[in-house]
């Protein structure tokens, strides 16, 4: 297969494409810009849609940025992919789109209840997805990722994932911080579960119209017991310095895997102390 990559680089680094550069054609430019867009998608089969400001935070400080990144630049795509007759576009939704309530795990069939920019950008664009799917020819499918993580991570942003900036600080012998009172918790992902789903949506024979799929492993890990996995991985005995929580950050999150493994085979191929081991490894031996 032919790959063809479009990303701005505004959070990730050129150097991680380094190993198949020579395998994939990469177009450094912004999802808004409209020749580089429309370039992007032609004569393509599938488009695997992961471009947003992956930040809740972010998101309530910059709710407009938010929106433009979010949803209005996914509708554009999705025209684009329309007009050059993409078959499907597989879309890298969120479980914030759960909001704060009680029931766990969470499935998709509970009524979304966003608490920030982020999660409602991500819901808006849920339902363009949906329909554009009973519209137009284009078929969709919505992935509600939990808390991805992974080597290469940019982990200097405030904005970035916790287990990204857990791992520079131990690799740099730095004090780590928690918002919260390390309680909360989240169903953390490893980048391979992703990939994988990611394949079985886009490979899939039958239509999916629009369907929501939770994404993750299906087991609940808070803050604290994170951090003791990593003290455990890296033989160190660092403590957390507690912080208040930040706005828009939910309580506890868990995926309930049941409609995904049902319909398109989805099994999380790597656990989160597998997933913590190899991210670790990483940032251990490039300093991230």
């Amino acid at each position: 297969a032919q790959v063809r990559v479009l990303d701005n680089l505004s959070t990730g680094r050129a150097e991680n494409l380094d190993p198949i550069r020579e395998r994939i054609e990469f177009i450094q430019a912004d999802l808004l810009d409209d020749g580089a867009r429309a370039r992007a998608v032609e004569g393509v089969d599938v488009v695997f849609h992961e471009a947003a400001i992956p930040s809740v935070p972010r998101s309530v400080a910059h709710p407009v940025e938010c929106h433009l990144n979010g949803a209005h630049a996914t509708l554009l795509l999705l025209e684009s992919a329309r007009q050059a007759g993409v078959r499907r576009l597989v879309f890298a939704a969120s479980s914030s789109a759960y909001g704060e309530q009680d029931l766990l795990p969470k499935n998709e069939a509970m009524r979304p209840e966003p608490i920030s920019p982020y999660a409602a950008t991500k819901l808006a664009c849920e339902h363009y997805l949906h329909a554009f799917a009973r519209c137009y020819e284009l078929d969709t499918v919505s992935l509600r990722y939990f808390n991805i993580f992974g080597p290469r991570q940019d982990p200097s942003s405030p904005y970035s994932g916790v287990i990204a900036r857990f791992c520079r600080c131990f690799a740099d012998d730095r004090p780590v911080t928690i918002f919260g009172d390390g309680e909360q918790s989240r169903d953390f992902t490893y980048v391979a579960n992703a990939v994988e789903a990611n394949w079985l949506a886009a490979t899939a024979t039958e239509r999916l119209g629009g369907e929501v799929f939770n994404v993750g492993c299906g087991e609940r890990i808070t803050l604290n017991r994170m951090l003791e996995t990593l003290n455990e991985l890296t033989g160190q005995r660092r403590r957390a310095a507690y912080e208040p929580s930040r706005t828009g950050d939910v309580r506890h999150s868990q995926a309930d895997l049941t409609r995904i493994r049902e319909r398109l085979g989805y099994r999380p191929v790597v656990s989160f102390r597998d997933g913590l081991s190899k991210t670790w490894e990483w940032y251990k031996t490039t300093g991230g």
